[in-house]
C-alpha cells in the first residue's frame, strides 16, 4: 500500500486522469444543427372576414377561448386541463422521460458499490490438510468510464432531446384538448339552437294543420291537403329525436373530456345558451412565427435532435471504452481480524476493452441509426408541410363560411316573408296549399342551415386557433 501511494505512482496517475480527461472533450459522430426549412413568408389564402396579418399578442392566443366571452366554455376548458386523462397520460409521458434522462446522466459518474461475505472453506485431504476455516470479507468497489469518445454524452444528449420532445407533445395534447371542449360546446349549442327552431317551425306547422283539420270538418278542405299539412308535422317532428341525440352526445363528450362519466354535466349544460359569437377582427400573423409555436413541430424537431445524437452512441462502440477500477477492503479469518492493518486489500488501476471484429455489426447499426435519423428528418419536413396546410384550410374556412352565413340570413329572411304571404294568401283562398307547403319547408331547411352555419363559424375560428398554435400557456 506505501508503494502505490509513492509520489511517482501517483503523479502517474494524476497524468493518465488528465489526458483521459482531455481526450473525453471531443465526442464521435454528427453534432445536431437544428435544419433550415424555408417556409412562406405571407399566407397564401387571402385574408378576409376579420383576418389580419397582424403579430398575435401571444397570452391571447393561449388562452383565445377569452375572446369567445362565454364563462361557462371557460370554466369548462379549465376544468378539462384539471382532469382530462389523456393530459394526465401526457403529463406521465413527460415523468418518464425526465427519468430516462436521469438514467442516462448516472452514466457520466463513478459507481461504487459495497459487498460482504463470510465462506466456509474446506480444503482436499488428497491434496492437503483437509482442514476448514472461515473467511470473512467485506469492502467497496468503484468503477468509472472515462466517457473519451462521448458514448455516455451522446446517450445524455439523446434522452435530453427526448424529454423535450415528450414536454412538446405535452403542449399538443393540452392545445387539442382546449379545442376540443370549444368545439364540443359549440356543438352541443348549435343543436339546442336548431332544436330551438325546429320546435319553432313544429308549432306553426301544427297550428296550420289544426287549421286545414277544421276546414276539412267543414267541407272547406279536401283530404289531399289535410295529409300534406299531416307529413309536414311528422317530418319536422321527426328530425327532433336526430337532434336530441347530437345533443346528449355532444354533453357526454364534453364530460368524458373533463374526466368525468358521461350525463355528470347534463344539468350544468342544458339550459340553452346562444353559440359564442366570435370577435370582429382576428390577428393571425405569419407563417414563421406560426411554425415556432405549433408544438407537433418542436416535437418532430427535437425528435430529429435525439436521432442525431443517437448516431453519435453507436458510432462510438466502433473504439475503445477505458475505466479507472479500484477496490479497497477487509480480509480475515475471523472478525476480530479486521482490527489488523495487515488485513486491508486494495487495488486500482485502468482497464480497457475494444470489440475486435463483431462480423460488422456495429457499422450495420451506424447505418441503421442514420436511415433512421433520415426518417426523422422527413418527418419534420412533412410536419411543417401539414402545419402550413392546417392554417390556410382554417383561413379559407374560416373567411368563408362567414360568407354562407350571410347569405343563410338573407335566404332565411326571404322564406320568413315567403311563408307569411302564403300563410296569408291561402288563408284568403288565393293560392293552394301546395304553395304553403313549400314556403314552409324552405323557411325550416333555411332557418337550420343558418344555426349550423352561426356554430361553423365559431368552430372554424376554434379550429383556427388551434392551427395557430393557440392553447393554454407554455408548461
Amino acid at each position: 500500500m506505501k508503494r502505490f501511494c509513492e509520489p511517482h505512482a501517483l503523479k502517474r496517475l494524476i497524468r493518465l486522469l488528465a489526458f483521459l480527461f482531455l481526450a473525453g472533450c471531443a465526442a464521435v459522430g454528427p453534432d445536431y444543427q437544428p435544419p433550415d426549412k424555408a417556409v412562406p413568408s405571407q399566407w397564401q389564402t387571402p385574408l378576409k372576414g376579420g383576418l389580419a396579418d397582424e403579430s398575435i399578442d401571444q397570452k391571447t392566443l393561449a388562452l383565445w377561448w377569452r375572446r369567445l366571452d362565454d364563462p361557462l366554455l371557460s370554466k369548462l376548458i379549465e376544468q378539462a386541463v384539471a382532469g382530462n386523462l389523456h393530459l394526465k397520460e401526457a403529463r406521465a409521458r413527460v415523468r418518464e422521460a425526465r427519468a430516462r434522462r436521469g438514467i442516462a446522466e448516472a452514466g457520466l459518474f463513478p459507481h461504487l458499490n459495497a459487498s460482504g461475505q463470510i465462506t466456509r472453506i474446506k480444503g482436499s485431504r488428497e491434496t492437503g490438510a483437509g482442514t476448514e476455516r472461515n473467511l470473512h470479507a467485506t469492502g467497496f468497489d468503484a468503477g468509472w468510464e472515462v466517457d473519451i469518445f462521448g458514448g455516455v454524452r451522446r446517450s445524455v444528449e439523446a434522452t435530453d432531446a427526448d424529454l423535450q420532445a415528450s414536454q412538446a407533445s405535452l403542449r399538443d395534447v393540452l392545445i387539442t384538448l382546449t379545442a376540443e371542449v370549444g368545439l364540443n360546446y359549440v356543438e352541443m349549442r348549435t343543436y339546442q339552437a336548431r332544436l330551438a327552431t325546429a320546435a319553432e317551425n313544429l308549432k306553426e306547422q301544427e297550428g296550420m294543420y289544426d287549421l286545414i283539420r277544421q276546414r276539412f270538418e267543414a267541407a272547406m278542405s279536401d283530404a289531399l291537403t289535410l295529409e300534406q299539412s299531416r307529413y309536414n308535422v311528422e317530418n319536422t317532428r321527426s328530425q327532433m329525436p336526430l337532434l336530441r341525440s347530437g345533443l346528449e352526445a355532444s354533453q357526454n363528450r364534453l364530460a368524458v373530456l373533463m374526466g368525468k362519466e358521461p350525463g355528470r354535466l347534463r344539468g350544468e349544460l342544458s339550459p340553452p345558451a346562444p353559440i359564442p359569437v366570435t370577435p370582429l377582427r382576428v390577428a393571425v400573423g405569419i407563417p414563421a412565427n406560426c411554425i415556432r409555436r405549433r408544438p407537433d413541430v418542436s416535437r418532430a424537431e427535437k425528435e430529429l435532435a435525439a436521432q442525431t445524437a443517437r448516431i453519435g452512441v453507436a458510432t462510438a462502440e466502433l473504439y475503445p471504452k477505458f475505466y479507472l477500477l479500484g477496490s479497497i477492503g477487509l480480509e480475515a479469518l475471523d472478525i476480530g481480524g479486521f482490527a489488523s492493518s495487515d488485513g486491508v486489500t486494495h487495488s486500482i488501476g485502468p482497464r480497457f476493452s475494444w470489440r475486435i471484429f463483431d462480423g460488422g455489426a456495429i457499422r450495420q447499426n451506424i447505418q441503421v441509426q442514420t436511415a433512421v435519423q433520415e426518417q426523422a428528418l422527413i418527418r419534420y419536413e412533412s410536419t411543417i408541410l401539414g402545419a402550413l396546410e392546417e392554417v390556410e384550410n382554417a383561413l379559407r374556412a374560416y373567411a368563408e363560411e362567414q360568407n354562407r352565413r350571410a347569405a343563410l340570413k338573407q335566404a332565411s329572411l326571404a322564406a320568413q316573408k315567403a311563408a307569411s304571404l302564403a300563410d296569408e294568401k291561402y288563408r284568403a283562398g288565393l293560392i293552394g296549399f301546395y304553395d304553403v307547403l313549400d314556403a314552409q319547408r324552405s323557411l325550416r331547411s333555411f332557418e337550420d342551415q343558418l344555426a349550423q352555419s352561426e356554430g361553423l363559424v365559431t368552430a372554424n375560428l376554434i379550429s383556427l386557433y388551434k392551427a395557430l398554435g393557440g392553447g393554454w400557456e407554455e408548461i
